[in-house]
């Protein structure tokens, strides 16, 4: 739909259609005041002004509420939006949501910190760690390679490549053992080491090797490892197929059909080590600096997340993207889930740090918009 018919339908959404049926809520105008964005002073640090202007006037069409922290040289803080279109209640700023593909950087931590303990061998091969996954038609692929997107593995099973599609599946169960099989039976997509594809599959399998070597669950390995260690107190891993975001939390819509649905409650079973983490901006912020400045691994391991593999247009290392941004080089991660679109992302010198959570009507969609509206103000200056 055109981006005006979407824009003229937001307050009729507000007033009768959300989730499955309508419902009797106030219209858009009668509702309560969104929070306002808070800021606290700044030096020579980031685009206040941007930043203010980015979350003012929330909720819109494409986003219900919004929390951004900035830090480094100049701090910004911003809550702004609601927590519920039903009833137009402040957005929460130590809400919890759904972090997407920025577990990524929890598995790749938790693999790397094993790789320091003797633990796992960069070099070793999936065909070692975890026998019989791979079917003969694989060339032996290395735990490197899958920290780096270069394994060749396809992506797997799926309850919907989009929002709109998984909708209707979204209480179902698919395990990452399912997501994997599928991907085998499609046998590889490149010979490992000659190509960079971002995928959830490469994760998922390392979260598989993260069980197995150390004979405990994913999840647990992470409050361990990582969440107790750097005070992660708000931040878990669903249990089972539990689809809700237990703890105060914003909810999440998105436009399916020109209405806009809560999509909130969702099973993120099939996502495990690769996307299902659920966190609070202030942990994601720990988790960042923590990374770092190598509290979470340590050297030599640490630099295998800032080291490009040598194929053609690599933009990953082990978990974290780089960007350029106003001419600064940035490394981060994005994570999107239906509803929530959350991003971390530092200079090197840790001169400057975002951690954001948007409640994105088009979280899965149009991430780049995202980022120019409420990532790059941070990098401005």
């Amino acid at each position: 739909m055109p981006r005006t018919g979407r824009s003229a339908l937001l307050a009729a959404a507000l007033v009768t259609a959300v989730a499955a049926g309508p419902l009797a809520a106030p219209a858009f105008a009668a509702a309560s005041e969104p929070a306002p964005a808070t800021t606290a002073p700044a030096t020579a640090g980031p685009d206040t002004e941007a930043l203010a202007a980015a979350v003012a006037g929330l909720p819109d069409h494409d986003a219900t509420a919004a929390l951004l922290r900035v830090g480094g040289d100049g701090t910004w803080r911003g809550t702004a939006g609601v927590r519920d279109v039903r009833t137009g209640a402040p957005a929460l700023e130590n809400a919890r949501f759904r972090a997407g593909s920025v577990t990524k950087v929890v598995t790749a931590s938790i693999v790397l910190q094993l790789a320091a303990e003797g633990r796992i061998d960069l070099d070793g091969t999936v065909q070692r760690y975890l026998p019989g996954l791979l079917t003969e038609d694989f060339a032996p692929v290395t735990v490197r390679q899958l920290l780096n997107y270069t394994s060749g593995l396809r992506p797997g099973a799926s309850l919907g490549d989009t929002v709109e599609e998984g909708y209707p599946h979204r209480f179902e169960t698919l395990t990452p053992r399912q997501v994997v099989a599928d991907a085998v039976a499609q046998g590889p997509a490149y010979a490992p080491g000659t190509r960079q594809t971002y995928g959830n599959i490469h994760y998922t399998v390392l979260g598989m090797l993260i069980e197995k070597v150390t004979g405990d669950s994913y999840a647990h390995q992470a409050e361990l490892r990582i969440f107790r260690p750097l005070g992660m107190r708000h931040s878990s891993f669903p249990v089972g197929a539990d689809p809700r975001i237990h703890g105060p939390h914003n909810r999440g819509y998105d436009w399916i059909d020109g209405k806009l649905v809560d999509v909130t409650d969702w099973n993120m079973s099939d996502r495990f080590a690769a996307g299902d983490l659920i966190s609070t901006t202030a942990d994601l912020e720990r988790l960042l600096v923590g990374v770092f400045r190598g509290r979470v691994v340590p050297e030599p391991e640490l630099k295998e997340m800032f080291t490009l593999p040598d194929v053609p247009g690599a933009r990953y290392g082990a978990a974290l993207e780089r960007f350029e941004v106003n001419g600064k080089v940035i490394w981060g991660k994005t994570g999107s889930r239906p509803g929530y679109a959350t991003v971390i992302a530092a200079t090197p010198d840790l001169s400057r740090t975002l951690v954001y959570s948007v409640n994105s009507t088009d979280a899965k969609g149009d991430g780049l918009a995202v980022a120019q509206r409420f990532a790059f103000p941070a990098f401005n200056r």
